[in-house]
Order: structure tokens, then C-alpha cells, then sequence
């Protein structure tokens, strides 16, 4: 007889754990069935934790520190005694300290709240029925049930039948963060996210790092300003990005990979040591939804959903990466809760248009809101403010004056339709941003609040009085 419980969740990345919790924390008999496996066994936390945002941003910050110590420190009037050595081995440990950290955190949370832990790959057939194929022999399989059902399976890599994966010399994104030494010549296939974020590690640490992106236009989903901006800032910290070039093939060798592409200028040919492809990530929808689920998915592999997460299946709910919008943790999360808080007779929704987007680099990328070329192209009458970091007092202190911040506002109403930033620590700054914009709040509202001084944040204060032509600190267009 199979298992019986309120809420079935498939899937325990920041989508489906967070809908788990929450769901027990609202009362509901909650079932998790998960099937990552790291090298030394089960994990909770998903892509995100296991091989994706987590142990990223430990390397970044890893590498980053290395690169001060090589190329700032000198200006603040730190000697270093000898030549900076980066032990690859104990960088790599301590990302996985961080991440052990945290999973095993999750797992403390999942037991706190009462959550039924199930370690297996979980199908639904259908009728609330979940079957679960043990993650240890997949020939032994259970059969439980959920008076509702919420699929979290995640996503995965892209792969590209011309470079295809071999763990080794082509590797994907989880691959790219296991290196256990510095690669001298690194090509990443990709130069979106995260093709930018992994290339910006392993160039801190000393690899030549080429980025081959098949678009003419770098960074397509951002502000074009801000893109080229950034642009400007990757080029001059050494990362050669290549636009418009459209890989045909790699072939991998003993201990490099040769890789064709087309440009402009016709076929083009190079080899590196290691090669990442980052292309993008694809739904992990096939192996969650059994021949009769009912479950729709899209022709891209999305399951097909409302703004609310219902599939259109009674008690069948689909979230985070599985449906559409943004592939981010914090909107699988958000939906994760909106979903548990639905479940269980509450309203709840997702301000789909407040939701951050953010790049880890140096300088970092974030934004929210419309870009300046949706709003124009929308016929909405529109004003602009920019400032940039160059004259903020704490940027300098901090020998990180390079960047912008720019803010879109209705020309008649004032409401702050985007902000999008590069600079020191815009992926915090951006949170002000995100909530004003949550308060329906306007360019004024932002005016009128009075920022600390010295601190990053004025640099935000300053690009909304410059959407009224008001900035003191700068001359005002």
C-alpha cells in the first residue's frame, strides 16, 4: 500500500525544498523525493548548491582575493614578500566545506520540519500517484501518493552535439568548477552568466580565457548600455570575448581540445587545454512526468503553466526551473512558496516584475525591470537617470570606480519602471531597487531617502536625482 501524504514535492533544489518546508510548516503532511548525487553520495540543495550558485560564488570570491593580493594591493601600500601562489587543492576544499555546510543545513531543516525525506527519482504517473526508483538500485521502486503533487525537477545543462561532454578536456559547468589546477588556455563555449562568471574565476587565477558566443550582441537579456559597458570593463580585465562566433565542432586530444567556429571573417580554428560549454540550461521535465501524467510541456521541455504554478492537472503544480520566467534560485523559491501557501487555502502570488537578476563578476552585473529598449519599444513615454561610480567616495577607498547606475521612470508618473547597474556590489545595491519597485515605489521616492555617507548606495541616490536632472554631485545632462 502505498505512502499517503498532503503534498508530494519531486525535486529539492531552492524550488522544491523551500515549497517542502513551507508546506510543513503550514500543517501539510510533506513528502521530498530527491535524487542528486554528489561524489560521496546524496546532497540536498540542487544544481544551485551542489554545482551550480553556491560553490561558484566560493571561487569567485577565492579568486578574487587572489587577484587583489597580485594587483591592488600594491596601491593601498601592501607589500607581499615573495611571488602569491593560489593552492588549488585548498580553494577547492573550502568550496566544498561551504557547500557540505549548507546541504547538511538543509537536510537540519527537512528533519526540524517534518518533512518525509525520500532519496530516490521521482516519476508522476499520474492520479496523485509518485513513483520513486531507489537512488542506489533504480530496479527497486515505491509507489506514493499526494492529494497534490508539486514538480521541482530543475534543469540541466545544454549540450552541444559539436563539443559533446567527455568530463575531461569538455565539460560543463558543474565540470568547470572541480579543476584541480589552473588551466593555461581556457575557451568557454557561451559568454552568458555563466560562462562569464566561470571564465572570470579561472582568468583571476591566471588562464588565458577565450569566451566564443555565437550572438553579435553580448549579453542580449541586459539594458544595452550597461552591456556595453560591461563589455568595455571584461575586455580591459583580459577576458577575450569573441561575438558572432558560431562554434562547428571540438575535438578532444590527449591533453587539449581543438575547436572550429565560424565569424565574420569565415572559419576560424583554436586549442585549449580545457573547454567549458555554457550554452544554457534546458528543463529537466522528461524524466518527471510518466506517460499518462497529463502534464503539457512546450516545446522547449517547460511544463505549461499558470501565473499561479498549476499545471492545468488537478493538484499538479510545477515550479522553479521547470516553467517560465528567469532560471534563478530566488524565483524557484518565491514560486515554491506561493505554491505551499495556495495549497493550503492562502492567497499568495509572485511580483514576476520585481524579481533581480544578477552576474557575480568583476565588476558585478545586476538588474531589474524593464531594459530601456522594452520600455521604448512599448510607445510608453519614459526619463533616464545615470550615475556612475567613479566620483563615490567609498568606491574609491575601495579602488573600484568603474560602473553605473541607470534608472528608468515613467515620464508622467514617476513609477520606476527598471534599474540596472555594473559596479562594486551591485548585487546588494540592486535590493533597493527591488524594493521600491515592489511598493509601486518612484524615482522621487528614492530622491527623497536620505543614504549614509560614505557608502555605495549614494551612487543609487545620485542616478535618481539624475532622472530629474537634480544630481549634485555630478553635472546633470
Amino acid at each position: 500500500m502505498a505512502d499517503k501524504f498532503d503534498v508530494v514535492v519531486i525535486g529539492a533544489g531552492p524550488a522544491g525544498y523551500v515549497s517542502a518546508i513551507r508546506c510543513a510548516q503550514l500543517g501539510l503532511n510533506t513528502a521530498l523525493v530527491d535524487n542528486w548525487l554528489n561524489p560521496d553520495g546524496h546532497a540536498f540543495g540542487g544544481t544551485c548548491l551542489n554545482a551550480g550558485c553556491i560553490p561558484s560564488k566560493a571561487l569567485l570570491e577565492s579568486s578574487e582575493m587572489f587577484h587583489k593580493s597580485t594587483h591592488e594591493f600594491a596601491a593601498h601600500g601592501i607589500e607581499v614578500d615573495g611571488k602569491v601562489k593560489m593552492d588549488v587543492g585548498t580553494m577547492q576544499a573550502r568550496k566544498q566545506k561551504i557547500v557540505t555546510g549548507l546541504t547538511g543545513g538543509i537536510a537540519q531543516l527537512l528533519k526540524a520540519n517534518k518533512v518525509t525525506p525520500f532519496k530516490g527519482t521521482g516519476t508522476y504517473t499520474g492520479n496523485g500517484k509518485v513513483e520513486v526508483a531507489d537512488i542506489e538500485d533504480a530496479k527497486k521502486k515505491q509507489t506514493i501518493e499526494g492529494k497534490h503533487v508539486v514538480l521541482a525537477g530543475g534543469s540541466v545543462p545544454v549540450e552541444l552535439k559539436s563539443a559533446a561532454f567527455d568530463g575531461k578536456q569538455i565539460v560543463d559547468s558543474w565540470g568547470a568548477l572541480e579543476f584541480d589546477k589552473v588551466p593555461k588556455r581556457l575557451g568557454v563555449i557561451g559568454a552568458g552568466v555563466i560562462g562569464l562568471e566561470l571564465g572570470s574565476v579561472w582568468k583571476r587565477l591566471g588562464a588565458e580565457v577565450t569566451l566564443l558566443e555565437a550572438q553579435d550582441e553580448f549579453l542580449f537579456m541586459c539594458d544595452r548600455q550597461i552591456a556595453k559597458e560591461s563589455l568595455r570593463y571584461f575586455k580591459k580585465h583580459g577576458l577575450d570575448i569573441r561575438l558572432g562566433a558560431k562554434v562547428s565542432g571540438a575535438k578532444a586530444g590527449k591533453s587539449s581540445v581543438k575547436v572550429s567556429y565560424d565569424d565574420k571573417d569565415g572559419k576560424q580554428e583554436l586549442e585549449f587545454d580545457k573547454l567549458i560549454v555554457a550554452v544554457g540550461r534546458r528543463p529537466n521535465s522528461a524524466p518527471l512526468l510518466g506517460k499518462d501524467s497529463g502534464v503539457k510541456t512546450d516545446e522547449r521541455g517547460f511544463v505549461v503553466v499558470d501565473d499561479h504554478c498549476r499545471t492545468g492537472v488537478k493538484n499538479v503544480w510545477a515550479i522553479g526551473d521547470l516553467v517560465r520566467g528567469p532560471m534563478l534560485a530566488h524565483k524557484g523559491s518565491e514560486e515554491g512558496v506561493m505554491v505551499a501557501e495556495l495549497i493550503a487555502g492562502h492567497h499568495a502570488e509572485v511580483n514576476y516584475n520585481a524579481i533581480p537578476s544578477i552576474m557575480y563578476t568583476a565588476p558585478e552585473l545586476a538588474w531589474v525591470g524593464k531594459t530601456e529598449e522594452e520600455v521604448k519599444k512599448s510607445g510608453r513615454a519614459y526619463k533616464v537617470g545615470t550615475f556612475s561610480f567613479a566620483p563615490n567616495g567609498r568606491a574609491k577607498a575601495m579602488e573600484a570606480g568603474a560602473g553605473t547606475v541607470k534608472i528608468i521612470a515613467d515620464k508622467e508618473h514617476d513609477t520606476i519602471l527598471g534599474v540596472h547597474m555594473v559596479g562594486p556590489l551591485v548585487s546588494e545595491l540592486i535590493m533597493e531597487a527591488v524594493v521600491a519597485m515592489e511598493f509601486s515605489g518612484s524615482a522621487e521616492d528614492l530622491q527623497r531617502i536620505c543614504h549614509g555617507h560614505p557608502t555605495l548606495a549614494e551612487v543609487v541616490h545620485e542616478a535618481a536625482l539624475a532622472v530629474d536632472g537634480k544630481a549634485i554631485h555630478g553635472i546633470n545632462k
